[in-house]
């Protein structure tokens, strides 16, 4: 197909050469643009366009942030507990917890509805690099031209859309260096299969988040329906068996979120001193408010688990990312890098003249953004991010009744005619609001605006009108009638007269900010992200003519493939095996007294007598992938379903940044674990037979 024999001058931009990629596992590889000559130099495999198509249309990306895959021919997507724990939290009642008790739907019938979930396919690749550059002109400063791209790729999308019907995305890749359209098949009607409980996807809690050995059975099963029944998948994986053993090739086909390997120093260092400990500081803050609020009572500890544990991931995750950002090892490595570069440019008088200035350009901007940073994240960043769902749903009606009355390449991109769709599909989820837990995420925003800004600041006066945060989060939530989806559908059709008529207060709140927040953006666009996107296209031009394209850009939460091999690791003085098994799970909880959080699922207590606990459960491998990537299919060299990636090991941590298979892991369930507990734990025989192909489902 197009997307998988069109191969585009790939631009390089990450700061190493193309050998590198050779010496180790390394790379979230293009679909266009494949490690053919790594995987056939290291592991003598030949990758086909057959093998890459038959992996792209299998997979599948979550609206939630995760990764998925169709692994039956009745459209059963497999993905990770912790993707699907949002519509599981959505799903439950107070008389029903579906993450504390996990669900099985045994037949067609009993499969829940998920109110607001999304699935993308990825059918084709374009390089629109061309068009999207076409109207820039060398007259132009970097914030005209930044405008000119952004009304370019809306313009494409749309055109994209009315075409073909699939849902355009146009993908910044190299930080500006190219740009490629996606096109996706989007699917709106999911419903839930399967879910273990929390406790046995989760076993050893935040103690064992990202670490390694693992005991967890993070997976969770989807249906996607097309007209009232189960889609009928084009492509879709076969579940192995046999399973995987020490040294075996494993591939990764999923939607790695963002990786910051190709930035320059003046980049990381922005990132190391301002934009993470300002981020750690309000996830720790976060996480103290979310869990003082859960232990209030049970049912508060209900309908805050999902975000709480999302938090704390997060605050983990980004506690590595700092710490590789301070190891002045890793630091010097990647300064060297960016010191070989520019002196091979400055080298070659016409290089230098034409590219020569970026790396400045990326500092001043840098510099830039220092002196306001801090009130633009204050103030929630490019989406005006007020912590609350409703608040979000105040903010979106107000920016789309603006945005919507302004020709289609003037818009915000998340509000231009290709977007709008999957925007209204979010926006009108009948989704459960609680009041009380919308009003301890405003009155948290609004604390935290208070402290960073000041108490007079003007922005701070007028959001909180008078009153503490707690006051005004609760006269904000308890006044606006947006919990009411008809009440969104009526403002959002009334446009931008219904919305200027409206006293709603979660309304007023968001216009109160507006103004200030765009202006904010606009600042953040023309000062630092249009400088960065010219000047990284200089450093990737630099690089494709220095090293060669045979190199991947970062991730951008877009479909990549991954490679590497099954392969254990030694630590500490002793070696750590690539694979745990089933018994282990009882064993770690004997260790602990199965104090929590390593209690053994009580389902898993009845059924260990039928258990084979030799079984591997979890596995390791060189594998390279990042936030984004849970949820992705491992799969062996005919492409079929060994493992389920959910988490990467501690030293994983830094490859935002670098990436190194000394001891960094990738961690999966293992195929054959699945299938066991499947059978023996859950009593889930008609998902068993439907992954081994044995039955279908039925009403």
């Amino acid at each position: 197909m197009k997307s998988i024999v069109f191969l585009c001058a790939a631009l390089a931009a990450l700061v190493t050469s193309a050998s590198s990629a050779v010496a180790l596992d390394e790379g979230m590889w293009l679909f266009n643009k494949p490690p053919a000559k790594e995987l056939q130099e290291r592991y003598g495999f030949t990758v086909t366009p057959e093998f890459l198509e038959h992996l792209q249309l299998s997979c599948v990306r979550f609206s939630t942030g995760g990764s998925g895959s169709f692994v039956s021919g009745s459209g059963l997507v497999m993905t990770n507990h912790h993707v699907g724990a949002d519509m599981l939290a959505k799903l439950s009642t107070p008389v029903k917890d579906l993450l504390e008790t996990g669900y099985v739907a045994h037949h067609l019938g009993q499969e829940l509805a998920c109110p607001d979930l999304e699935l993308d396919c990825l059918y084709s690749i374009e390089d629109v690099t061309a068009k999207v550059n076409g109207a820039v002109t060398a007259e132009m400063n970097a914030s005209d031209a930044q405008a000119t791209r952004r009304a370019q790729i809306n313009a494409i999308e749309k055109e994209a859309k009315e075409k073909t019907g699939l849902k355009p995305e146009v993908v910044t890749l190299f930080q500006g260096g190219q740009y490629h359209l996606y096109l996706y098949k989007n699917y709106k009607d999911v419903r839930l299969v399967f879910a273990p409980e929390k406790q046995a996807a989760f076993f050893g809690g935040d103690p064992d988040n990202f670490e390694f050995p693992r005991f967890n059975l993070d997976c969770t099963f989807f249906r996607v329906y097309e007209d009232g029944k189960p889609l009928q998948p084009r492509h879709w994986l076969k579940w192995s068996e046999a399973g995987v053993k020490e040294n075996d090739l494993v591939f990764v086909a999923g939607h790695p979120g963002s990786t910051e390997r190709a930035f320059t120093m003046a980049h990381l260092e922005f990132l190391r001193d301002v934009r993470l400990p300002f981020g750690l500081a309000g996830i720790f803050r976060s996480e103290v408010w979310l869990k003082t609020f859960s232990d209030r009572s049970e049912e508060w500890r209900r309908i805050a688990e999902d975000e709480l544990f999302g938090i704390q991931n997060s605050r983990k995750a980004l506690t590595g990312r700092l710490a590789g950002l301070q190891d002045p090892v890793l630091m010097k490595s990647k300064a060297d890098a960016e010191a070989k570069l520019r002196a091979a440019v400055a080298a070659n008088p016409e290089w230098q003249k034409q590219w020569g200035s970026a790396w400045d350009e990326i500092a001043a901007a840098e510099t830039n953004y220092r002196a306001f940073y801090h009130r633009f994240a204050a103030l929630g960043g490019t989406t005006l991010n007020l912590g609350s769902d409703l608040a979000g749903v105040a903010k979106n009606l107000v920016r789309a009744a603006d945005e919507k009355v302004k020709p289609n390449g003037e818009r915000l991109r998340e509000y231009s005619d290709s977007s709008l769709e999957s925007l209204e599909f979010q926006m009108f989820s009948p989704a459960p609001v609680y009041p009380d837990l919308e009003m301890h995420k405003l009155a948290m925003r609004l604390s935290s605006m208070a402290e960073v800004l000041g108490a007079s600041d003007p922005a701070v006066v007028a959001a909180l009108a008078g009153k503490s945060p707690r006051a005004r989060a609760e006269e904000l939530v308890r006044g606006t009638k947006l919990a009411d989806v008809a009440e969104r559908k009526r403002l959002h059709a009334g446009g931008k007269a219904a919305l200027d008529a409206s006293n709603d207060p979660l309304i007023g709140l968001v216009k109160a900010l507006d103004a200030e927040s765009r202006q904010l953006r606009k600042r953040y666009e023309d000062e630092v992200q249009s400088v960065e996107r010219a000047a990284y296209a200089k450093i990737a031009a630099a690089n494709f003519a220095v090293y060669g394209d045979s190199v991947y850009p970062d991730a951008t939460f877009t479909l990549r493939l991954s490679y590497g091999k099954v392969a254990g690791y030694d630590e500490g003085g002793h070696h750590v095996d690539a694979f745990t098994q089933l018994g282990g799970m009882f064993e770690r909880a004997k260790e602990r007294d199965e104090a929590y959080p390593f209690g053994v699922p009580a389902s898993w207590k009845r059924a260990k007598s039928k258990l084979d606990l030799t079984v591997p459960f979890d596995f390791v491998s060189t594998v390279d992938i990042i936030g984004g990537n849970s949820g992705s299919p491992t799969v062996d060299r005919n492409g079929a379903v060994v493992g389920l990636i959910f988490d990467g090991n501690i030293q994983s941590l830094v490859w935002d940044i670098a990436y190194d298979d000394v001891q960094g892991r990738a961690v999966s369930v293992d195929a054959r674990a699945m299938l066991e507990v499947f059978r023996k734990v859950y009593s889930a025989n008609e998902l068993a037979d439907e992954l081994l192909r044995k039955s279908t489902p039925h009403s």
